[in-house]
């Protein structure tokens, strides 16, 4: 039965570091009727957790299908520190305060895919919090500078003369510490944590522990089609985005995702996938598929009559020019009445935008309407009135009403 298992759980990897000895795992496993423990660890740098993290929170959630333990790990230690993969200059700590409201956030958020009876939630200030220095020089005696610097982005720093903190050199250590803390068996994580999980799969040995196998999913990009999802890059479709919103960003990805999230982010059969591949080929209109796309990602968070209503009212709004059915409304006092305005402060001040100058390079953009008109004139006043609709790019639109 194993093998049935090991076909599926293979699917949508990157890298399995062994296949020989994650088949020696299943086998022990199921022989022994023991699951194995299998480590996701997230920093809670952010409040959301996106379509790049449910990537891979669907691997997991098919280990806890085949009777596995998920050891969900919120790193609301090392996310002081601050992962370094893929960054070219140190990142910014976090506060305290931060990291203990974006990690209640995951809480939360994990349990919309996980199975909570098969999961344990774990904090890793648990356990380096209390390590001593003492416990952090032996940590860091089993690893060398030289084999720090075979990691590209420090590699990559190091010859541009680019600063790299001590504490930076650590973040992987203390990452491969929760795996003996947690005594994992497999560790799994995106292509951008490859380095970090195999520091965890040689540090296991030295405290006694079988090496852990390292399991890498792909990354996603962000619905820009460019980079890859992220918070800091604001290219995200977030697991709790509203709906609506979670849909209107779906259908606004490039047309050359649509193959690779369906495949990532769905359980649709790859027989299924290859064919709408094939007819987008052969001139099907790529809007036909996304649509299957959104609706069905909409569908997974919240439900299919729900994925129905994006789906009715994306179309009344972007293929029949109509406005949304409803519309957010913002009360203004009524000094205001039919005075004249700055738009930029109007969006400001509304929340539509988040600053002044993205106000004035939206109304630039010709991506900004009052009333249903296109302004292009960042320094226009407005006179403001009862019910003017304000619309920010294709999704956000607020309504003016008059105290």
């Amino acid at each position: 039965m194993y093998k049935d298992i090991l076909e599926k759980l293979l699917r949508n990897t990157v890298q399995v570091i062994s296949i020989e000895e994650l088949k020696e795992r299943l086998e022990e496993s199921e022989r022994l009727n023991k699951p194995l423990r299998v480590k996701l660890g997230v920093d809670p740098t952010a409040p959301d957790l996106h379509l790049g993290h449910y990537v891979g929170l669907r691997k997991l959630r098919e280990f806890q299908e085949f009777g596995h333990t998920i050891v969900f790990v919120i790193g609301d230690f090392t996310a002081r520190i601050g992962d370094p993969s893929g960054r070219s200059e140190t990142r910014k700590p976090l506060s305290e305060e931060e990291v203990k409201a974006n990690a209640e956030t995951y809480t939360k958020q994990v349990f919309k895919v996980l199975d909570r009876e098969k999961t344990e939630l774990r904090f890793n200030s648990e356990w380096l919090g209390k390590l001593s220095s003492i416990d952090i020089i032996k940590l860091t005696s089993h690893y060398t500078v030289a084999r720090m610097l075979e990691r590209d982005d420090f590699q990559k720093r190091f010859s541009e003369n680019r600063p790299i903190s001590i504490h930076e050199f650590l973040y992987p250590l203390f990452q491969a510490y929760d795996s003996v803390a947690i005594s994992a068996d497999i560790e799994t994580g995106g292509t951008d944590q490859t380095f970090n999980l195999l520091v965890g799969r040689e540090i296991q040995p030295i405290y006694g522990q079988r090496p852990q196998i390292v399991f890498t999913w792909p990354l996603i990009e962000g619905i820009d089609g460019v980079v890859k999802m992220s918070k800091s890059y604001g290219n995200y479709v977030a697991l709790e985005d509203p709906p609506q919103e979670m849909y209107g960003k779906l259908m606004s990805i490039p047309d050359h995702l649509i193959i690779k999230y369906l495949t990532l982010l769905t359980d649709f059969s790859d027989m299924e996938i290859s064919r709408w591949e094939r007819e987008m080929q052969e001139g099907l209109n790529p809007k036909i598929v996304k649509e299957i796309l959104a609706m069905e990602i909409v569908a997974t968070f919240y439900s299919r009559e729900k994925a129905i209503d994006c789906r009715d009212e994306f179309n009344r709004i972007f293929s029949q020019r109509e406005l949304p059915k409803e519309i957010p409304e913002f009360y203004l006092d009524s000094s205001y009445l039919n005075g004249e305005v700055l738009l930029a402060d109007v969006l400001l001040n509304t929340g539509l935008v988040s600053s002044k100058s993205e106000a004035r390079r939206l109304i630039r953009q010709r991506g900004v309407r009052v009333d249903g008109s296109i302004v292009e004139d960042p320094e226009v006043k407005i006179k403001l009135k009862p019910d003017i609709i304000l619309q920010v790019g294709k999704r956000k639109f607020l309504k003016l009403k008059i105290r």
